[in-house]
Parts: structure tokens; C-alpha cells; sequence
């Protein structure tokens, strides 16, 4: 029998993500439609979003940050093109995009004076083979493969080389420490759930003084230009863009910014996704077929949470046929418009990437991962993922109780369920329905309506889901 109850918010992707609890259009009401971006409105707007990024991300006044186009690949585009070549670089991969960064600065940029350190799907490199004597480029989480940099305690304060990070899937999620970054790049798409084709780059004193010292033995494309006449660009940093960007996605990217205000800052967007991590890794402990992609707890990603298939009936099989299992367990989730957009990225190993950010909910994780806290006791027994890995394997069948841990809900998890109800949206117990976050970043960290109650908790969408498609 297939289940009548689904998951509130089935959406999985890792970009562009899930919005905010209680988005809707109505968030978009002041969005500077018709109006030029180099208008006093406009170039104000821009600045706004640069100024909540530095308020939510807590950046060094003396750092700039800035508006670019082409999402995050532009924005590391840009700093590659624009900052290397001046000295040796040592470049650090382990997943898809790092090592797309190494084929750029080798085959595109063509530089000779360049060592690799890779590491395969599931691992880290060994850090302390970085040469900060050099230019270092690293991702701080590999969007692919579920592994992040534990810290930057292996980035030294007293560099020669500029460390160049691609943060995209780790900005608003983890803890970065700005003294050791030279440059950062992310987009709005990842973790705030913003929209596509607007990147983020910050620069550090040392990195505009490198731009203002090195003229590159290439032709820079008007596009990656961020300086003239050999000074830095300044209005690129406070709003003046280099193309045009969609206002429609400006205001959207201020109101996840305002959201996250609103909540408690980076402080809690922290927390909320390591708390989905959490949920997850209860669940695996207890799995009988899934694993992590990464072995290392201490490395292991709370955004991009990648999971790999243990049991040794799939495992055994030739990786055209787990590749095969992969995508019919995901589309077995599709079909029940249960969980959206779940399978591993196209160049991984097969499974599953849950994107663990901090818009989601912590009862719905619980939803997707059902033994990681017990049972609701006010509820019947819910699907899980382990149910849509059976009818994967054509074994559909209905388990009760054995896909659960044998430990109660907490006391906590118990009232939240009580006072707010398993399946009323957020939105409409905590306040958080239209524009709640006006004014937030404009002189008041607080939102504009109340958020008394619980935390919602990170809670992205329901891997639960994956059982759907089995009980039927």
C-alpha cells in the first residue's frame, strides 16, 4: 500500500535550491522592475546585498566583495584569469569543479609552473603538501563528492602566495575564516537558494594589491576585467556591475540574506546544517545498504551530504550497472514527486546527494532519514529511504518498525510536533508568511515580524521520500 503522506518539500537540488521557509513570490513585491541597474535605486540595491553579505558572513571591513557575472564558475573564471601566473601555484582537487579548475589554469591558461594535489572521490588531499610560498587554489567543500576542509589551520597567516578559494557550497554554511582567504567565490543559487548566473567574488587587501601589481601576459575578455590603467575597478565593490544582473534575482538574493538575519545570522545557519548532517549520519549508522562517499566524520559535508551504496548485491555489479541502479532509484523518487533532483552528480561515484543546507526544516530531515530519532508517536509509521532502495531492487515490501533505531524522539522533537503539527508549513506558526524581513540589514538585525517558537531547523527536503515508490 503506498502511503498518502508525503514530505511538505521534495525539492533536493544543489542548485538552484530550495527558497526559504514561507517564500513566495509576494517576497519579490520591491524588486526594482523596469529601472536601470546604474540608476541611484538600482546601484543602491546592488549595495545592498553586498552589505548583508558582509553583515551575515561577518567579512573584514578592508575586504571587497563584489557582484560578477556567470554564477560561481564566472567568479572563479575571474580570479584565475586575472591573478595567476605571477608566481608558481599548487593546485588542491578532489572533486568534479577542483579538478575543472586544474584543467583551466593547465590547458586554458596554459601556466608552467604548476603542481597538482589530488585526491580521489570520498577523500582529502594531504593539505600540508600545500606550498603557500605559491599561489594556492583549493574548493573549501567538494560540491560532488560530500568532503570539506576541516579548517584552515593549514593555511598559514603568514603566506607569500594568495590562497584562492572556491566557496560555493560552503559560504553561509561553514565556518570560513577570513584572515586566512585572499579570494572567495560562491553564487547565489547554493546555499541561501537564490537564483542562477550571479556570482560572488570577495578580495582580500592582498589580493587588490596583487591585481595592482600583475598585468597578466594574456588578453582579459571585458568581462573578467576588474582593473583599469592598472588600479582596481572600485565600483565593481560597491554596486556598479560589470553587466547587467536580473533586479527580479537582486531582490531575491536580498531576501535570503534578510532571512538569514533574521534567524540568528551564521551562527545558527551553521548550526541548522550541521544538524542535518547529524540526522543523516544517525540514519546511516543504522543502514543496512548506505554509506558515506567520505569516510573521515571530520571532513565529511553538512551542504553536499553524498551517499554510496554498500551492499555487496550492487556493489558486486559492473559501475555501468551501478550507474544504472543509481538513476532508477532516483527516478523511483521523482516518480512519486516525493524527492526531486537526489542522485549523485553526473562524474561521481553512484548514490545519492542529500543538499543539507540550512533552509530545510530539522522534522523534515527526520522525515527522510526515519531512524535517526525513532518513530513520531503520533504518527503511523512513514516511508523511508530504505523503501525505494527495495523497489530499486524489485523488492518492494512493507517493514514496519525495522527501519527505525530503537530510541525515543526527544522531549524537544516531541512538543515541537505538538504545539506546531507535523505538516503545517512554518511559515504560517512562526510568522514568516510576507516580507517578514523587511528592514533586517538596513540598521536593525531583527526581522520585521515575530519568529517566536521553535527553530525550524535546517531540514531540507525528504529522502524519506525514497520509500514512496516502494509501498505501492
Amino acid at each position: 500500500m503506498k502511503p498518502a503522506r508525503r514530505p511538505s518539500n521534495p525539492l533536493f537540488s544543489s542548485g538552484p535550491c530550495a527558497k526559504r521557509p514561507g517564500w513566495s513570490l509576494d517576497a519579490l513585491d520591491g524588486a526594482l522592475l523596469g529601472r536601470s541597474h546604474r540608476s541611484k535605486p538600482g546601484k543602491a540595491k546592488l549595495k545592498e546585498v553586498i552589505d548583508l553579505t558582509r553583515a551575515v558572513l561577518a567579512i573584514p571591513g578592508d575586504y571587497r566583495i563584489g557582484i560578477v557575472p556567470a554564477s560561481d564558475t564566472g567568479a572563479v573564471e575571474m580570479a584565475l584569469w586575472n591573478l595567476l601566473g605571477e608566481r608558481g601555484v599548487d593546485m588542491v582537487a578532489w572533486e568534479s569543479f577542483g579538478k575543472e579548475w586544474v584543467t583551466d589554469v593547465t590547458k586554458q591558461l596554459r601556466l608552467s609552473d604548476v603542481r597538482t594535489i589530488q585526491a580521489p572521490y570520498g577523500a582529502l588531499p594531504d593539505l600540508s603538501q600545500a606550498d603557500f610560498s605559491r599561489d594556492v587554489v583549493f574548493t573549501w567543500n567538494g560540491t560532488t563528492s560530500g568532503v570539506r576542509v576541516p579548517d584552515g589551520d593549514w593555511i598559514p597567516a603568514d603566506r607569500e602566495g594568495l590562497s584562492i578559494c572556491d566557496a560555493t557550497s560552503a559560504a553561509f554554511a561553514m565556518d570560513i575564516p577570513w584572515s586566512k582567504i585572499d579570494v572567495a567565490t560562491w553564487s547565489w543559487q547554493k546555499v541561501l537558494g537564490g537564483e542562477a548566473a550571479h556570482g560572488m567574488l570577495v578580495l582580500s587587501p592582498r589580493a587588490v594589491a596583487r591585481l595592482e601589481s600583475f598585468q597578466p601576459d594574456r588578453p582579459l575578455p571585458k568581462i573578467f576585467r576588474l582593473t583599469s590603467g592598472g588600479k582596481l575597478i572600485e565600483g565593481i565593490f560597491v554596486g556598479d556591475t560589470i553587466n547587467t544582473p536580473s533586479m527580479l534575482c537582486v531582490e531575491d538574493a536580498i531576501d535570503g540574506l534578510r532571512w538569514s538575519l533574521s534567524v540568528g545570522g551564521l551562527t545558527q545557519l551553521i548550526r541548522r546544517s550541521e544538524q542535518n548532517l547529524r540526522i543523516v549520519s544517525e540514519w546511516v549508522a543504522a543502514s543496512t545498504w548506505a554509506g558515506f562517499l567520505g569516510d573521515d566524520p571530520a571532513t565529511r559535508s553538512c551542504t553536499s551530504i553524498c551517499l554510496r551504496f554498500t551492499d555487496p548485491e550492487v556493489t558486486a555489479l559492473a559501475p555501468e550497472a551501478q550507474a544504472d541502479f543509481a538513476k532508477k532509484l532516483a527516478a523511483l523518487l521523482e516518480k512519486e514527486e516525493a524527492a526531486f533532483d537526489a542522485g549523485s552528480y553526473r562524474d561521481a561515484p553512484p548514490g545519492l546527494r542529500l543538499w543539507g543546507v540550512p533552509r530545510w526544516r530539522t522534522r523534515t530531515w527526520r522525515r527522510c532519514c526515519p531512524g535517526s530519532t525513532g518513530p513520531s508517536p503520533r504518527s503511523r509509521r512513514r516511508p523511508s529511504v530504505a523503501d525505494s532502495y527495495r523497489a530499486a531492487k524489485g523488492r518492494p515490501r512493507h517493514s514496519g518498525a525495522a527501519f527505525f533505531m530503537a530510541r525515543s524522539i526527544p522531549p524537544e522533537a516531541r512538543q515541537d510536533q505538538h504545539q506546531h503539527g507535523e505538516d503545517l508549513q512554518p511559515t504560517q506558526q512562526h510568522g514568516e508568511a510576507q516580507h517578514p524581513f523587511r528592514g533586517v540589514g538596513q540598521g536593525a538585525m531583527v526581522p520585521a515580524g515575530p519568529t517566536t517558537g521553535p527553530s525550524p531547523g535546517p531540514a531540507f527536503a525528504s529522502a524519506e521520500a525514497t520509500a514512496l515508490a516502494a509501498l505501492r
